[in-house]
């Protein structure tokens, strides 16, 4: 007997989807992208704000204050400010692309599959998810310098093994939070909710140790390095545009964990919770370090792991690089790897499942940071730092991903009107085409803009604050293109009565 696939929705508005035969066989499903079921979704506002205190306290966060000041030409105070506004901002695009995931229980490529087409829906797929491999590797090369610096701290002998002793820790690293994510959703929730009260607790302890050897006043009266009697709002909306685009790829992917939700206010409430709060702080507590270091440790050092080379009691520098290494993982397993295993499933879910999805993003990681790998272990002459090169190219590459924010926040809210016809979404030739050409327009207009300033150097301000003219011009471009071509259907007549029927 065929069973047929049914839609249902609770009091929250939630909707679950019952899986029959028709969505179970196509080629467009699989277990682990299908929607959540109503048992599945269990993360509390807690576990939300949980989820982004792990993903925002790493290394690159702490740093974030010196770059705005080496980089930028902002004073301190400037950059404090334009860290914690910039994550207020960015608040906007994560709890909207949030709404899609909680309410039907979809993921970031079956989102994505409204407004780009059920095929078209893998070309924005694989631009973010090549970002999140290349900051995976980045940030394992992190993880494994760490865990080199402890083994060489509890066994002398590791010490000598140099260059190929950070490539081992590579590998050992990368393991780890491979097998993290292949646990599933229930495995990174356990990971984030033990990891956000204790890297909170440590970097407070911080905090409480340096204020002593630094003078909050005279940091804030420091000038900024602009030349004198510049206007500070250009410096400042770049430095702003920066730190949004900071997030510009969680802000696009953030289905992936909303859809774990219990419902709309927790994941709002989580997210306001977790992410502005925990960068502005753990940003200051980067600047003030630095500004202690020279009394600690009798010199300047913006680099965390550096600063605790120059710690002298194996206790603490063992306890530290700890320390890091769970702030690496929680920050990488979730905002790293998720998405590209779901972004991978979206090109063949019957062939790739969420193991071969994480292996693959593993392998492509791995992949991008060979060369820099090469070199540590020796086999080839040092040259440039793939680490330097792949983090700049990886910074201008994220503020491409500003149309796709637009797009599927104007896709879902004003172009659906907050109505998807979920089976839809896993069915070829049904309401959803194969290819949107509206979204196609609407990303390619913006990023040929961004690409023409980049190359040519006119419109300097469109690349300079790229993230914002990006996401608005791709916003309005595709909903003129959704209406003029009529390719984009709120959903299916039938299933529109139905979804009246039950929202009533």
């Amino acid at each position: 007997m065929t069973k047929t696939t049914s839609q249902m929705v609770d009091r929250e508005g939630l909707v679950e989807l019952e899986v029959g035969d028709d969505v179970r066989n196509s080629a467009r499903f699989n277990q682990d992208i299908a929607p959540t079921q109503a048992r599945e979704r269990t993360w509390s506002k807690w576990n939300i704000a949980a989820l982004w205190v792990g993903m925002a306290i790493c290394v690159p966060t702490y740093t974030l204050g010196g770059v705005l000041t080496a980089y930028f030409g902002l004073s301190v105070g400037e950059a404090l400010f334009a860290i914690f506004l910039a994550n207020v901002i960015v608040l906007l695009p994560l709890t909207l692309n949030a709404f899609p995931g909680t309410k039907f229980g979809i993921p970031f490529p079956v989102v994505l599959r409204s407004s780009f087409g059920i095929l078209g829906s893998n070309v924005p797929c694989l631009v973010r998810a090549l970002v999140g491999c290349g900051w995976f590797g980045i940030q394992t090369m992190f993880g494994g310098l760490a865990i080199h610096l402890l083994l060489s701290e509890l066994i002398p002998a590791w010490a000598a093994l140099g260059g190929v002793g950070e490539v081992i820790g590579f590998f050992v690293f990368g393991a780890m939070n491979l097998y993290v994510v292949i646990r599933g959703a229930e495995s990174i929730k356990w990971l984030e909710t033990l990891a956000a009260p204790l890297l909170l607790a440590v970097g407070i302890g911080l905090m409480v140790w340096a204020w002593p050897h630094t003078s909050m006043t005279e940091l804030l009266a420091q000038p900024p390095s602009r030349p004198e009697g510049a206007s500070v709002y250009g410096y400042f909306f770049a430095g702003l545009t920066a730190m949004v685009g900071f997030w510009a790829t969680l802000s696009l992917n953030i289905p992936d964990f909303s859809r774990f939700a219990k419902s709309q206010k927790d994941q709002i409430v989580g997210q306001v919770i977790g992410l502005p709060l925990t960068m502005f702080f753990f940003a200051s507590l980067g600047v003030v370090m630095t500004a202690a270091s020279e009394t600690l440790v009798g010199q300047t050092v913006a680099d965390p792991v550096r600063l605790i080379g120059f710690i002298d009691n194996p206790f603490w520098v063992v306890l530290a690089m700890l320390l890091i290494i769970i702030a690496t993982i929680s920050t990488n397993t979730a905002s790293n790897i998720v998405s590209p295993t779901n972004d991978f499933q979206n090109i063949a879910p019957k062939i790739i499942n969420q193991t071969r999805g994480v292996l693959m993003t593993g392998a492509v990681g791995v992949l991008l940071m060979g060369y820099d790998l090469l070199q540590k272990a020796g086999l080839i002459p040092p040259g440039v730092s793939l680490e330097q090169m792949y983090s700049n190219w990886l910074l201008g590459y994220s503020s491409l991903l500003g149309p796709i924010a637009g797009i599927m926040a104007v896709d879902y809210f004003l172009i659906k009107k907050q109505r998807l016809n979920l089976s839809s979404l896993y069915l070829d030739n049904q309401d959803y085409s194969a290819v949107n050409n509206a979204g196609f327009i609407a990303f390619v207009v913006p990023v040929a803009l961004t690409l023409l300033s980049l190359v040519t150097g006119t419109m300097n301000w469109f690349y300079d604050y790229g993230w914002f003219t990006g996401s608005a011009l791709g916003a309005i471009v595709y909903y003129v293109a959704s209406q003029v071509l009529a390719t984009s259907p709120v959903v299916g007549p039938v299933a529109a009565k139905a979804a009246d029927e039950q929202l009533l």
